[in-house]
């Protein structure tokens, strides 16, 4: 236990150092204080230990202890202010933010590029700066974050110039984004930055490796299953969230159950607690954590053995070694152990969530899972057979219980960082929880497999998408129900310790008691998870039953919401009677996109048979590039101009490495999409197409691509006649939405994509005014839009009312 106290002290130096902020003197004063007091106590009991030896037995531990303590502490507090570099020394990067000034910084990319939906962030190691029309170039040190566009591809190790003007990261009363990148090691931001590749391969042999494996099992990951359920895959076996779409990433957090996609202790605890249980039969005690340790390994480098899976893989053994030994005591010793020599590499391992989320995770593994499963048995033992208890406790405990350890004592971190508290988080996780063992291990069993033979990894997908499938419905489902989230706002750091602290001082004081709350309510948790299990086969079974009840012979027109960022698109999805997917257009956001395909397209048929780009204006393709990789057309057909711009340039180059023929848009052309539909190009100029979708007495009129002249050569709208649905042009510009052109075509539903808050102000009012009397159906207020006729009916289905 000393070895517990003295790390835990050295922690706590590191993280009240960056609180009190004391000089750096102060704290070496105070470990030399601490020091000779600790020489005083030495000489004491060399000389006169005899005169108090009954006081001396009454202390828990010898009283040199105690200064031993607090120079400890003040080492923690010592070795951050280390870490703090000169933020005013010329040759470091920082010193050069907010100057007003545009720059000129090279550097090497330290880490793969992070890819969002609109930008990419790139990590860069600083080497020469240059101030705009100066000649001479400066050297400088430390990391800069860039922001760059989302169409140019990067790599690990990269040598880049970039253009722009340094920042300080911005702060405010809710959010330090500064702290947040300080403690990453980034001072310095580029928020807005022109990048050039001047070389490659400058990075790590080692870390490249790593990083391809990484990448090459990411796209494994979208070549195995569709979105969302590809993106939260990503996310919970390679630790990549940027994918997730918000909506997804929302309704995890509202249900407290947002540990289920980060990396950390909660996901190595599930496979070591899971692969302990499996192989000690087996195998034998010590073979069985050796293989337990083994499967941790292989997972850590499926991920890609990045910081964050390190930890969570160090967590994941120690929870093995404190098993092994046996002994709460020594597992708590040999977790602050591990936490220590991690601060001393990098203090401020302290402030990251994957870190804190691992630590917490592993310390419920090694106070709480050992004791509830136990009690379970004993418990369930009393109620029905021996041999049924046992085997009940197979899925039941193994399955369920380590999890429940893990839950307890993260909640806390999850409050203070997400400064939310999920009142049905109690119902969602024991309905989750159960399969997520299977969701990891069969996930990354595909992955590995995928990534050698892919057809291979494909089969073992199928197995494990009902499973993520029902992860992301259920959460789904729970998030609706009202008031199930309490936004609590900031959570002050000491209610956290303090809660920690009750825990710790209830588990080893009060060990009795303990034990009894556990055979209390052990028997209902027992059940809840029963049922939960029920509850999975069930819906499972209904997934599936409505999958292959779906309805067909119809033609579906969905207007996808993927605006994004005040800008607006259009992305239009047509489902034919005969089955084929045509995908018009993809707008601006590659998430949406993403995740309203993996949503709408079957799971055995993710591809798209035609792929429309229908006017590659700025803001109309963005969404494609990465999208496209995802899911395949067979054939394109491309209205407009090809180089438009960079969203159209990354567009060509994606399908072009397909090899994939573009087909230019002609007037008169048409589609057959089987069973009488139709898709016919009315007209093709620069901007774009006007394409017409007919079947029997369904008609929809969709000028993606108009502009004036093909108004006038369609006579206005006079040349097609009334319409059962058009989709205004131009995200509601009145001036390609003339009165003219709506009195001739008599639309009975009028749809309009335009983003919330559209940076042009979108619609325009005038046009609104002009559709006063007709239904009118927008992404921003109604989410997705679909029309589904039979040919003589139609019925509209929207995502919000």
């Amino acid at each position: 236990m000393p070895l517990f106290w003295l790390s835990l002290a050295f922690i706590l130096g590191i993280v009240l150092g960056e609180y009190l902020e004391w000089h750096f003197l102060t704290w070496v004063i105070l470990g030399v204080a601490a020091l000779f007091l600790l020489f005083l106590f030495l000489l004491l009991r060399h000389f006169s230990a005899h005169r108090y030896q009954d006081i001396l037995a009454s202390i828990p531990f010898s009283p040199g202890f105690y200064p031993l303590l607090v120079f400890f502490f003040c080492l923690g507090a010592i070795r951050l202010t280390f870490a703090q570099p000169d933020l005013e020394a010329a040759d470091f990067i920082a010193a050069h933010n907010d100057t007003g000034r545009e720059v000129v910084v090279r550097g090497v990319l330290d880490s793969p590029p992070d890819v969002r939906d609109t930008y990419t962030n790139l990590r860069v190691r600083t080497e020469r700066l240059r101030y705009d029309g100066e000649p001479q170039s400066l050297p400088v040190t430390g990391e800069l974050l860039a922001r760059t566009s989302a169409n140019e591809v990067w790599h690990y190790g990269d040598y880049v110039a970039l253009r722009g003007m340094l920042e300080t990261p911005t702060e405010n009363e809710e959010f330090s984004y500064r702290d947040y990148l300080a403690r990453q090691g980034v001072y310095a931001a580029m928020l807005s930055a022109e990048a050039v590749r001047l070389e490659s391969g400058r990075g790590n042999p080692i870390l490249a490796v790593i990083y391809t494996l990484k990448k090459r099992a990411l796209e494994t990951v979208y070549q195995l299953w569709p979105n969302p359920e590809a993106s939260l895959m990503a996310g919970i076996l390679l630790g990549v969230e940027s994918g997730i779409p918000a909506s997804v990433q929302q309704a995890f957090e509202d249900t407290g159950t947002s540990h289920i996609i980060v990396i950390s202790g909660f996901n190595i605890t599930i496979i070591a607690g899971l692969f302990v249980l499996l192989f000690s039969r087996l195998l034998g005690h010590l073979r069985g954590a050796l293989a337990a340790a083994i499967a941790i390994l292989i997972y850590t480098i499926l991920v890609g053995a990045d910081p964050a899976v390190v930890r969570a893989a160090i967590m994941g053994w120690v929870a093995l070694l404190a098993w092994l030994v046996g002994r709460q005591q020594a597992g708590l010793t040999t977790l602050a152990f591990t936490a220590f020599v991690m601060a001393v590499f990098n203090p401020y391992i302290l402030w990251n969530v994957g870190f804190l989320l691992s630590i917490a995770a592993t310390l419920g593994l090694v106070l709480f899972a050992d004791p509830i499963m136990h009690t379970f048995t004993h418990l369930s033992s009393r109620f029905i057979p021996v041999d049924t208890a046992e085997r009940l406790a197979k899925p039941v405990g193994e399955y369920f219980l380590f999890t429940i350890a893990a839950t307890v004592t993260t909640l806390p971190v999850i409050v203070y960082y997400f400064r939310r508290a999920s009142l049905i988080s109690f119902l969602a996780n024991p309905v989750i929880l159960p399969v997520q063992p299977l969701v990891m291990i069969l996930g990354g069993i595909a992955v590995l497999l995928g990534m050698v033979f892919l057809p291979l990894g494909k089969l073992v997908a199928v197995f494990t998408w009902p499973f993520i499938s029902f992860t992301i419905r259920v959460v789904e489902s729970f998030a609706q129900v009202p008031k199930s989230s309490l936004v609590l706002g900031s959570v002050s750091l000491i209610s956290v310790v303090l809660f920690y602290a009750l825990l710790l001082g209830v588990t080893i004081g009060a060990s009795r008691l303990r034990q009894a709350l556990a055979e209390r309510w052990q028997g209902w948790r027992s059940a809840v998870s029963a049922a939960g299990l029920i509850l999975l086969g069930l819906i499972t079974i209904f997934v599936w039953l409505a999958a292959a009840g779906a309805p067909d012979e119809q033609l579906q027109l969905t207007l996808l919401d993927t605006n994004t960022d005040r800008v607006s698109g259009e992305a239009i999805l047509i489902r034919s009677p005969t089955g084929r997917y045509l995908l018009i257009n993809g707008g601006p956001s590659s998430l949406q996109l993403s995740d309203s395909l993996g949503r709408r397209l079957p799971f055995f048929h993710r591809k798209l048979d035609y792929l429309i780009v229908a006017g590659p204006e700025q803001g109309k393709l963005d969404g494609l590039p990465r999208v496209v990789e995802q899911y395949p057309p067979g054939a394109v057909l491309w209205a407009g101009p090809q180089s438009a711009d960079s969203g159209a340039r990354r567009l060509r180059q994606v399908l072009a490495a397909q090899e994939l023929r573009i087909t230019p848009a002609a007037s008169g052309q048409s589609l057959d999409l089987g069973a009488g539909a139709n898709l016919q190009v009315l007209a093709a100029g620069k901007r774009g197409a006007v394409f017409l979708l007919a079947w029997e007495n369904f008609r929809a009129l969709l000028p993606l691509g108009a502009n004036f002249e093909d108004l006038e050569a369609l006579d206005y709208g006079r040349e097609i006649g009334p319409v059962t649905a058009l989709l205004l042009a131009d995200n509601g510009y009145s001036a390609s939405n003339p009165q003219e052109w709506l009195e001739s075509l008599q639309p009975q539903a009028a749809l309009l994509s335009v983003a919330l808050n559209d940076w042009e102000g979108r619609p325009d009012e005038p046009l609104l005014d002009v559709l006063a009397d007709i239904s009118l159906l927008r992404t921003d207020q109604n989410g997705w839009i679909q029309l589904r006729t039979d040919g003589q009916q139609l019925w509209v289905e929207v995502e919000r009312r």
